[in-house]
């Protein structure tokens, strides 16, 4: 039986340091965070999945066009990852706009149909899957099945039926991205078990992910899930500057665990170093004689 990882890529203009969008960050990840990374797919032959917020491709088309030339796939991030654009907060009609503003600019960038969608925060609702039909995606990253973090990460009530959500992928529920269904939506979930399966997360304890990474090796020889771990660019630079954090939270329980304490445990290990981390994820796969693929190339696979 074939094994796939998926290597998937969130572009955006989020500061980890400053914990706000940043012109001066995107420019860092497309001088440095970008080249780098690309630079070790391109060591391993790896053709990965990129997400782009519509804002930072429309802001900094030629971030898209780093990733287009090398054969990586294209794909959405909504067009905002702001909070106010956070797709657990918006109605079918907000969703459907968003989603049709960031495809036609990812689409003409790129001149290729964009199929994938990865929600900004993976905070999506029951209008998600009917908007990502109406506006014509056919994959969806949002679910990461079995993650019990959740209550560190914004939107944490609306994320909890996910740890019920099956673990191989699945076409959705028309009202509920973590549900099975008749939907056409593909959901390809984060890996996860208890624990994210994502640069974050190798970032922080650099061991457990490893021995993470090693179960669900064994998971997928015995099922085939593929492997689907989760990095930004932005986790690959460093920025030196003044740290200024500004609250987003008025809720004291929500800037207590979302933002002060997850927010200094995921500025550990950046730059170089999350590069040197992630190398290891990759050469471990590769010996274990995975595929590495996109998601639109996945889909493929399993649909012959």
């Amino acid at each position: 039986m074939q094994r796939f990882f998926l290597a998937t890529n969130d572009v955006e203009s989020t500061s980890i340091r400053f914990n706000k969008q940043r012109k001066l960050t995107a420019e860092k990840v497309m001088r440095e965070g970008m080249p780098a990374l690309l630079a070790l797919y391109r060591e391993f032959g790896i053709k990965a999945t990129f997400f782009y917020t519509g804002e930072i491709a429309e802001q900094y088309p030629d971030l898209v066009r780093q990733a287009m030339q090398e054969g990586h796939e294209i794909a959405c991030h909504g067009y905002s990852h702001e909070d106010r654009f956070a797709f657990d907060q918006l109605g079918y009609n907000d969703q459907v706009n968003q989603l049709r503003k960031a495809k036609k600019i990812l689409e003409d960038i790129t001149g290729e149909e964009v199929i994938s969608f990865r929600a900004p925060a993976l905070r999506v609702n029951e209008f998600t899957a009917k908007a990502l039909e109406t506006v014509g995606f056919q994959i969806d990253s949002s679910i990461s099945s079995q993650r019990a973090d959740n209550f560190l990460s914004f939107g944490a009530l609306k994320k909890m039926n996910r740890l019920w959500a099956p673990r191989l992928p699945y076409y959705t529920a028309k009202n509920n991205l973590a549900h099975k269904g008749n939907s056409s939506i593909l959901e390809i979930p984060i890996s996860a078990l208890l624990v994210p399966y994502i640069g974050t997360v190798m970032r922080i304890a650099p061991s457990l992910t490893m021995t993470l990474a090693k179960v669900l090796h064994k998971e997928a020889v015995l099922t085939g899930k593929p492997i689907n771990f989760l990095i930004h660019p932005n986790e690959c630079i460093n920025e030196e500057d003044e740290d200024i954090m500004e609250r987003r939270s008025a809720n004291f329980i929500q800037y207590l665990l979302a933002e002060k304490i997850r927010h200094g445990l995921k500025q550990k290990n950046l730059g170089s170093i999350a590069l040197q981390l992630y190398r290891q994820h990759l050469e471990f796969f590769h010996k274990q004689g995975y595929a590495f693929c996109t998601l639109k190339q996945y889909k493929q696979e399993i649909s012959k």
